[in-house]
């Protein structure tokens, strides 16, 4: 008898962005300095306001189960911050709290797929949206944005994939890893196509507080009733709040849905942890101040980080609109001899700047693309400065 995995294990991917950290982490712990520009995680710490809230809730006793939708208080919270923020209004019905957007997620592409059933998924995409959507049974159909487009899907592209088995389209806006903004004309024009087509919209807004320029972050479920009924809203904590480690994400959409992600969610997880919920429930009720430091702080950091890639020979890049990433076009040097060693690919180039330079990036192969990298501007001014200045020092001397 032979024992084996199943083929949806075998068929996911690990997540790069993840493995590249895990390697810079260890290197760090051997004493070696690195300039790190993975993972995107903020370099701030959560708000005291919050993580005081935490330590309130242990000490109160608020350490047992809650309803596997989540509690009413933070459901309640997330409504009126929707309302507040972003235009649209849901009931607490509608809304159900997660072990982090990621979960949020799952539990969305389990409640909506069939096996075979199709996921339009632009590229480029966050690294772990195609891996879901196979967990599920699906199937991540693939379009390629344009640069000249601001790597934004059009109705067009959307035509063009669709089938009587596409289920859904996946939207990040604003978007890991371009960092683009989608304009409302824009969403719009996609809304009404997946009315028209009978498509479900998930719409991943989890950067939505961290834009620049002025910039507005619009939710498409908030341009009309009949929009929000087959929109899937998918945010959380992580990045607005910097509780990337706490993991709370929710999702809001019309009560079927819900009521279908409550069910998966409470045989999986049962509820995210109670302590959590108390902390979020504070932290979207609570002053935004350190919300507004936070991203003023990423604006300067995206300003430098902008000027100085466009500056280095080889590399260039769009002035993101949001997130706190910078995705870098590397064609240029694709095919070319660095360090003695030709780079084929982006995850080549990725490794040899850990190894030889010190400084880690994410390949763009991770967001199906290998002609970009992808720096994350989420870490201090002197790491931006010095890690860039290497890198450059670095391609000057070696790159052929």
């Amino acid at each position: 008898m032979s024992y084996k995995m199943s083929n949806r294990a075998t068929n996911i991917n690990p997540a790069l962005t993840l493995a590249i950290d895990a390697k810079l982490k260890h290197m760090i712990s051997q004493g070696i300095k690195v300039y790190g520009f993975g993972a995107g995680e903020p370099d701030f710490n959560t708000p005291e306001y919050i993580s005081n809230a935490a330590i309130e809730a242990i000490k109160n006793g608020f350490t047992r189960y809650t309803p596997a939708q989540g509690t009413l208080e933070l459901r309640k919270a997330i409504c009126d911050k929707l309302k507040r923020e972003n235009d649209v209004v849901y009931n607490p019905n509608e809304i159900i709290v997660s072990s982090g957007a990621k979960h949020s997620l799952s539990n969305a592409f389990a409640a909506i797929l069939n096996p075979g059933d199709e996921v339009i998924l632009p590229i480029p995409y966050w690294v772990s949206y195609s891996e879901i959507i196979k967990l599920n049974g699906g199937i991540p159909i693939f379009i390629k944005t344009k640069s000249k487009n601001n790597f934004k899907v059009t109705v067009e592209d959307l035509e063009s994939v669709f089938t009587n088995k596409t289920k859904a389209i996946l939207l990040n806006t604003p978007n890991n890893p371009t960092g683009m903004v989608y304009e409302k004309e824009e969403l719009e024009k996609l809304a009404e196509w997946a009315l028209t087509h009978g498509v479900y919209i998930i719409s991943d807004e989890i950067y939505e507080r961290i834009t620049y320029d002025g910039k507005k972050h619009v939710s498409i479920a908030s341009l009309s009733e009949s929009i929000k009924n087959i929109t899937i809203l998918i945010n959380g904590m992580s990045k607005t709040y910097a509780m990337t480690g706490w993991r709370l994400g929710y999702a809001a959409s019309n009560e079927e849905i819900i009521k279908s992600m409550t069910k998966i969610q409470s045989h999986a997880v049962s509820h995210p942890s109670s302590i959590t919920q108390y902390a979020s429930t504070v932290a979207l009720n609570g002053p935004q101040d350190d919300v507004k430091y936070m991203v003023a702080e990423y604006e300067k950091r995206r300003n430098y980080m902008y000027e100085k890639i466009n500056s280095i020979k080889y590399m260039s890049c769009r002035k993101p609109q949001g997130a706190f990433y910078m995705y870098v076009d590397i064609s240029k040097i694709l095919h070319k001899e660095i360090d003695g060693k030709i780079i084929n690919n982006s995850i080549d180039f990725a490794l040899l700047l850990l190894e030889k330079a010190k400084v880690a990036v994410i390949p763009g192969a991770a967001f199906g693309d290998d002609n970009y990298i992808r720096l994350s501007f989420a870490t201090s001014m002197d790491t931006i400065k010095e890690g860039l200045d290497i890198l450059e020092d670095y391609l000057n001397v070696n790159l052929r």
